[in-house]
């Protein structure tokens, strides 16, 4: 079988590191991939919004199934796309992907459904915005409706700096949505929790958690993620049942009886607090850098798995998972998240050891014309270790880093710092 992997960063890199082992699979093409995923399989340039352009490029490599990495191809219809062409792909279908893609949707489907959440109140004019802010205390969470490259939700400890963001999004800030929702900030420890669904039946993926500050002790501004550690150490047996019986199983049950069957991963942000789970966001894929600790720690094939999703034989399927902790550490470009230096040369990465429990994965790389590996994105490279505690996987990765040659390079030390300390 020839399968396609749609995405170029450290979450595709070990989508193929993880299913290059799958022995039903002979060949393994990204699209567009980045320089890492060049170790598993081919990359093939592409526009992964443009699926007419992806259409032709799965029929003439006799591509048999496609996985796809991002969010913003699923919350446009890739997967409709494809089953009208008679192709299998994993992942929900568009009016699935509204758990993700609309946060206004997610708001009203939990409420219908009696998922706990935070209070909230969707925002038509300033004027609401002001009533509404009145019954919160600070700080309060401001969220754009759509999808928004992570920079949609904003944290704001006073209410002028909420009035200016509803303003800034009420304006068109963001192309995806000029909706906009206040909601009350939840105190609390936030951890991932991954399942695979195949729209009936749902089996856990593990739990994570990671670092979305750019500074060390989690300051400074937002990011994509810059690492992330697997298992997540404050859920237990107890948390975990009410996580899923108040929160999995009603959305599950919820998304088939409004005729929006989820097939595919679900990815749950929580926060607990004295005990009790409640729901941040969902994310219809896998998380970036989650997914690659996860994918570390996993033992059973994915791609048998994704199968049995699709085909409605997740009921009996069992999961294995490795004894160790994994942690992951992102390297970023120097600047990050705001401006940086684009395409300077990496160099050493042959002399870095990797191994099953060891693995450098690639994020913004690429190559330049002389064949040199370059950092041509914000995040660059992840080091990603299994190991028996948490604090020596941390040493392995930190030594990992350390050995990179690359002028911009900048990463935490303290990843995990909470539990490891």
């Amino acid at each position: 079988m020839n399968l396609a992997i749609i995405g170029s960063g450290g979450r595709e890199h070990s989508l193929c590191y993880k299913l290059s082992k799958s022995r039903i699979i002979n060949n393994i093409y990204c699209i567009p991939g980045n320089a890492g995923t060049k170790e598993f399989g081919k990359n093939l340039k592409a526009d992964i919004n443009n699926f007419n352009q992806l259409y032709n490029i799965i029929r003439d490599y006799k591509i048999d199934f496609i996985v796809v990495g991002p969010e913003v191809p699923l919350v446009n219809g890739i997967v409709d796309f494809f089953h009208k062409k008679k192709i299998k792909i994993f992942g929900p279908n568009r009016k699935a992907s509204r758990l993700e893609g609309s946060k206004v949707f997610l708001k009203k489907f939990c409420k219908k459904f009696k998922i706990p959440t935070a209070r909230y109140k969707e925002i038509k004019n300033i004027k609401q915005a002001k009533n509404f802010l009145n019954y919160l205390n600070l700080p309060v969470v401001v969220k754009s409706d759509g999808l928004a490259a992570g920079k949609g939700v904003t944290i704001c400890y006073s209410k002028d700096k909420a009035i200016k963001d509803v303003k800034n999004i009420l304006e068109g800030k963001f192309k995806s949505s000029k909706k906009v929702i206040i909601e009350e900030f939840l105190q609390g420890e936030e951890v991932s929790y991954f399942l695979i669904t195949d729209g009936k039946n749902f089996k856990s993926l593990g739990t994570a958690q990671d670092h979305k500050r750019i500074g060390e002790g989690d300051t400074g501004l937002n990011t994509g993620g810059m690492g992330a550690y697997s298992p997540s150490l404050i859920m237990n047996k107890k948390i975990e049942e009410k996580i899923i019986n108040k929160i999995i199983k009603p959305t599950i049950k919820g998304m088939s009886n409004i005729k929006s069957t989820y097939k595919g991963i679900l990815y749950a942000g929580l926060i607990i607090f004295q005990g009790e789970p409640k729901l941040i966001e969902y994310n219809i894929r896998l998380g970036d850098p989650e997914c690659q600790v996860l994918m570390m720690r996993l033992k059973s094939d994915l791609f048998k798995l994704m199968s049995f999703s699709m085909n409605n034989k997740l009921k009996n399927s069992k999961i294995y998972w490795k004894k160790k902790f994994s942690i992951t550490i992102v390297a970023a470009n120097k600047g990050y998240p705001n401006n940086f230096k684009k395409n300077t040369i990496v160099k050493g990465l042959k002399k870095i050891k990797q191994s099953e429990n060891r693995k450098l994965f690639h994020a913004g790389t690429t190559f330049n014309s002389k064949s040199q590996i370059v950092a041509s994105g914000g995040r660059v490279l992840n080091a990603t270790v299994c190991s028996k505690s948490l604090k020596q996987a941390r040493k392995i990765a930190l030594d990992m880093l350390k050995k990179v040659n690359w002028k911009n390079k900048y990463f935490r030390k303290d990843i995990g710092f909470k539990v490891i300390n």
